[in-house]
């Protein structure tokens, strides 16, 4: 109960972060900002301070709202909770709620900051500042649980987030940062104008969570537990993807906006087919690894405490269908950052709206048969075909992406990531779940090494299938050996 409440507490300043924390930062802080450094330098400051007021006043506002209104936020996101039979559930989701509200104010400046630093090319503080959010809530979990319950995670929210502040304040002084005269100018209402439709965009992304976390509120239908599954199931989905899709995605933004600012169509379609290569040269395997080993990764990792055997079924089989969608949640960030490069805003809330209402449709049909697991397949299919539209759209302005080439190499990625996925299937067989509880280092040690022996099969076989993606990696691994000897 105590962790269904913290998921639903985190879920809207999640979206909130997003609509004016990163989301806002790659769609519509970096390109304006790049373009800016380009072409007015001297006054680049005064754009970025202007920013900084306008967040401060839009991110205070949203805090205060939050915590004023959390009762109502609560019942929106988990309206199953007012009928649970363990009458606190509803009131402690509410207290968590408006406790961890002030998050917002913070991540979202942070996101400000990543935003300038990012359109300097600067990224390592924004990489950095994720882990001391989890380092935070982990500290906070397994040190101060057993005395302030959830709430213990609830601050290590707000230490983590503050943490990520912090962390981007050196290297903004370092590049030069100063309060200068704010310029509310053409650029910062331009960044307005893009920011409302991406706000729209991610507003409409996050009606899928918040359909899935509405629909597994309800344990009459998809088993008690379901909110829960859905957010372990998620975290682990989540790291592949934020590894490849979202860490690319971000970096390459900057490039993106610089390739349009100076009109270089044909070095853009260069650097995203290379992009859209790379990816499915390492989320197919990924995506493999999760539908071959969805069980054992679940058990060995959760499985202990009030985590028990039905608890690892039904969040094992939300990984399980939450893993077909992985590259085409990978391509998303791309494709999306192709247009905001372009300073279009729009076209991605079209898809996504279409993407959405399709996931509404299949939630409803897929929930009553297959339980959580329908509801990760539902939303497996619908990013699928928003990556199908946004690059039908992309396709459709630009011409020709090298699609063909794109699809040509990842046939024998894929044909790989199945060989990879058979042998995955068979050590879970043969080798983990014959030894199954007999104890978390051993069993932790067995997955590790299994994964180990199927990333070598993968590459392996890339290597037999000639697949460039390997070759070059490999030609760098023996130049890192050769200088450090």
């Amino acid at each position: 109960m105590a962790a269904e409440a913290f998921v639903v507490s985190f879920k809207l300043p999640n979206l909130l972060r997003d609509l004016v924390g990163e989301g806002a930062a790659n769609s519509a802080f970096v390109p304006v900002l790049t373009e800016r450094r380009e072409k007015q330098p001297e006054s680049f400051w005064n754009l970025v301070t202007a920013l900084f007021l306008a967040m401060t006043v839009v991110l205070a506002t949203l805090a205060v709202l939050g915590v004023v209104f959390a009762p109502n936020i609560v019942a929106l996101l988990a309206p199953g909770f007012a009928e649970s039979a363990d009458p606190d559930k509803f009131p402690l989701t509410v207290r968590l709620t408006r406790v961890m509200f002030p998050y917002v104010f913070l991540i979202g400046l942070s996101a400000l900051a990543m935003g300038v630093l990012n359109s300097m090319k600067e990224f390592a503080s924004s990489a950095l500042g994720p882990i001391l959010l989890n380092l935070a809530m982990i500290t906070a979990g397994f040190f101060f649980e057993g005395r302030y319950g959830p709430m213990a995670l609830v601050f290590g929210v707000l230490a983590g987030g503050a943490l990520q502040l912090g962390c981007q304040i050196p290297p903004l002084v370092k590049s030069g940062f100063r309060f200068a005269r704010p310029a509310f100018d053409d650029s910062a209402k331009k960044i307005g104008k893009l920011l409302l439709p991406r706000a729209l965009g991610s507003a409409l992304y996050q009606i899928n969570v918040f359909v899935d976390s509405i629909l597994a509120s309800f344990e009459s239908i998809v088993g008690a537990g379901g909110q829960s599954a859905l957010y372990y199931a998620n975290r682990l989905f989540q790291l592949p993807l934020a590894i490849f899709g979202i860490a690319l995605a971000q970096a390459i933004l900057p490039t993106f906006s610089l390739q349009m600012v100076k009109g270089n169509l044909k070095e853009f379609k260069a650097t995203l087919e290379t992009a859209l290569r790379t990816l499915a040269f390492v989320a197919l395997p990924a995506t493999a690894g999760l539908v071959a080993l969805s069980r054992p990764i679940v058990r060995i990792i959760f499985e202990r405490g009030k985590f028990d055997a039905y608890s690892t079924s039904i969040t094992s089989s939300a990984l399980f269908f939450y893993a077909f969608g992985l590259l085409s949640c990978c391509y998303i960030k791309i494709l999306v950052n192709s247009f905001y490069a372009m300073q279009d805003t729009r076209t991605p809330v079209k898809t996504m709206l279409f993407s959405v209402g399709l996931n509404v449709a299949l939630s409803l049909v897929f929930m009553r048969t297959m339980g959580i697991g329908g509801l990760t397949l539902a939303s497996s299919i619908s990013a699928t075909v928003n990556m199908a539209l946004l690059y039908a759209a992309l396709r459709r302005r630009l011409g020709s992406l090298g699609g063909r080439r794109v699809l040509a190499a990842a046939a024998p990625m894929g044909a790989s990531a199945a060989l990879m996925g058979g042998l995955a299937f068979a050590y879970d067989r043969w080798v983990l779940e014959p030894r199954a509880f007999h104890g978390a280092a051993l069993e932790g040690a067995l997955l590790a090494l299994g994964i180990a022996a199927c990333v070598g099969v993968y590459f392996a076989a890339c290597f037999w299938f000639r697949i460039e993606e390997a070759r070059k990696i490999w030609s760098w691994r023996r130049k890192s050996s050769s200088l450090n000897t």
